[in-house]
């Protein structure tokens, strides 16, 4: 978000947490938002605090942290800081322009962790529609961990270097039984991309069996027409 204040960043984090809360992407105290400064506003991070309702987010009360993740100000930073700082150090070698990270609980996305019929090395989706294969991209499931465990930042780098170095890079993963975290240049980017997944994901729900996917060259026209990461 490069030219953005902290002031701004912070009313930005307030506004689509409370859009995202108002619409039903996260309930409760679940989810989390963080946004990586510039170095021309001190670098280091904003993010929401533990246990915090992201409907109802004040911008003085996010927890301000510095560049190695050490809090500065704020209420208490969500335990989730050190998931977003490796996903801001691994995933902007691919895509320098990465400054948001949003996670919610979104329920379709994780009722399709739930089915006992998925495969555990499967990715969350396939291509099941133009636009999530253009605004999205390859989800792949992190197997379930408690919340906050650290291995799962370490699971979630390896997964983007892996389709990075591929020619796929990712902004999203999926944490099996938790929820979906999403990563782009802006919250509102972020926000429009968590949107996309839980749309593709309620389209999978509705049916009793697992939909088609586009074919490999209808997939490919769309690598060819948009740039898709496929």
């Amino acid at each position: 978000m490069p030219g953005v204040t902290e002031a701004q960043a912070r009313d930005e984090i307030c506004r689509v947490g409370r859009s995202l809360f108002e619409r039903g992407y996260l309930h409760g105290t679940a989810g989390n938002i963080s946004v990586r400064l510039d170095d021309a506003q001190g670098g280091g991070f904003l993010i929401t605090p533990t246990d915090a309702c992201l409907g109802f987010l004040e911008p003085a009360r996010l927890a301000r942290l510095d560049a190695q993740a050490r809090q500065l100000s704020g209420d208490r930073a969500s335990k989730t800081i050190a998931l977003h700082a490796r996903i801001y150090s691994a995933s902007r070698q691919f895509d320098p322009e990465v400054q948001c990270v949003v996670h919610t609980h979104s329920t379709r996305c994780v009722a399709l962790t739930l089915r006992p019929d998925r495969p555990a090395s499967a990715e969350l989706l396939g291509a099941l529609t133009p636009y999530f294969v253009m605004k999205v991209g390859h989800v792949p499931v992190i197997p379930y961990h408690r919340p906050g465990a650290l291995e799962v930042a370490q699971q979630v780098a390896q997964a983007i270097g892996r389709y990075g170095q591929a020619g796929t890079p990712i902004r999203a993963v999926m944490l099996a039984r938790l929820g979906p975290t999403v990563w782009h240049e802006s919250p509102a980017a972020a926000m429009a991309t968590l949107e996309e997944l839980e749309e593709t994901a309620r389209l999978a729900c509705l049916g009793a069996s697992a939909p088609e996917p586009l074919t490999d060259s209808q997939i490919d026209e769309l690598r060819q027409s948009f740039g898709a990461r496929w």
